[in-house]
């Protein structure tokens, strides 16, 4: 169950972020400017963030199994007609269209993988699930960069296209013969709540500000990691001067240590009995990870892409206690709803700080952006609930 849900949250990170890997491709293979090929990599990210809440209520309504199926038919159909536009060298508009599918349908994917996690392990265990869990979207980021881009060089944008398709293909049959909607009461004994928290029916935003404090400084942690996942590969070959191959292979190799630093803190989180502590800890580390990048980098030191290294694996760290939190509260008549939440707001912070740090670099250079990126998992620390029935 554990794997299925793994591959199926793949599907996501696949449909929505491959096609930046294709921008150089699509620019000289394909005549389009660099801004019209930007505009296709941001438009699954468009129709993910459009449908995600909607996708969440319907999760909450008819289950995982149900949900997960037609969302990832509807993945599988843009990403497939994708390929086939672009096979048929049809318009820019035309590849848009079966792009922006291909987003509508990734929504529900994140959210089912979270509640199967939740709904299928006992309490002790679910922090490590949903570590593993967590681990896709850097798998799905490393499958993208490893292939894409080399198979596009090689064999043309349309071969690599087939990628996030192929990936969809695999989550659907995953879905389709693995995933079981998950018991009302889970292995533990216990509905899929924490065991201080009560069981919902009612809408739980109202009764705490749980929910919408983890909302907030899941926000707050997200900037740091978009920050070091879209300008780390500048800064390595612009600013230090390392090419390319050498770069890719760094970040790839940072993207897999982060992914299983995702378990050990789900681990973490499990041996303590809390999912909040954790966070904070994660936090602070990031804060200090960030601020002394952003020293390393001003002196030139030659440890700075060391320092860069353990940064982007402590600003990743938290996502799966999040999830699990975000979960287990909002109980499963409302998790869908507050997971898609959660992704949303995560994303529209991604989509509005990237230009404004881009700028920040351009005006005054990564020490100043790595410098106050690193205040805002500062400002996080205080702002992290406790746990729920915690005096």
């Amino acid at each position: 169950m554990l794997c299925c849900a793994l591959v199926a949250a793949m599907t996501t990170t696949c449909a929505v972020s491959g096609v930046a890997y294709l921008i150089p491709a699509l620019h000289t293979d394909h005549g389009l400017s660099l801004t019209q090929a930007s505009v296709l990599a941001t438009v699954p990210t468009v129709g993910l963030m459009l449908l995600i809440i909607p996708w969440g209520a319907l999760l909450d309504r008819f289950g995982e199994r149900r949900i997960l199926t037609v969302s990832l038919c509807i993945t599988l159909l843009g990403t497939g007609a994708a390929a086939a536009v672009s096979a048929a060298d049809a318009p820019f508009w035309a590849l848009a269209v079966a792009l922006f599918i291909g987003g509508l349908g990734a929504g529900a994917a994140n959210g089912a993988s979270g509640r199967i996690v939740v709904g299928w392990f006992p309490v002790r265990q679910r922090g490590t699930a949903m570590g593993v869990r967590q681990m896709a979207q850097p798998l799905g980021i490393a499958v993208c960069a490893l292939t894409m881009p080399f198979i596009a060089d090689r064999h043309g944008v349309t071969a690599a296209l087939l990628v996030p398709a192929t990936v969809t293909a695999l989550g659907l049959v995953a879905c389709v013969v693995g995933v079981i909607d998950p018991p009302l009461v889970n292995p533990s004994g216990a509905q899929s709540s924490t065991p201080s928290a009560p069981v919902r029916s009612d809408n739980p935003y109202r009764a705490s500000s749980f929910l919408a404090r983890v909302h907030g400084v899941s926000v707050l942690l997200v900037i740091p990691q978009s920050m070091l996942w879209t300008f780390v590969p500048t800064w390595l070959i612009v600013a230090h001067a390392w090419s390319p191959t050498t770069a890719g292979l760094l970040v790839t190799v940072t993207q897999v240590i982060g992914a299983l630093g995702r378990i050990v803190a789900g681990r973490v989180s499990d041996v303590w009995g809390s999912r909040m502590r954790p966070i904070r800890v994660i936090a602070l580390a990031a804060a200090v990870a960030m601020g002394t990048l952003a020293l390393t980098d001003w002196l030139h030191s030659p440890v700075a892409p060391i320092v860069m290294a353990i940064a982007t694996v402590a600003s990743v760290a938290d996502n799966g206690l999040a999830f699990t939190a975000i979960a287990e509260f909002a109980g499963p008549g409302w998790s869908g709803r507050g997971l898609a939440v959660q992704n949303t707001a995560q994303y529209l912070a991604t989509a509005a700080t990237t230009p404004v740090l881009g700028a920040l670099i351009g005006a005054a250079g990564f020490p100043i952006a790595f410098a106050l990126t690193a205040l805002t998992p500062l400002i996080a620390v205080p702002l992290v609930p406790r746990d729920p029935g915690d005096d």
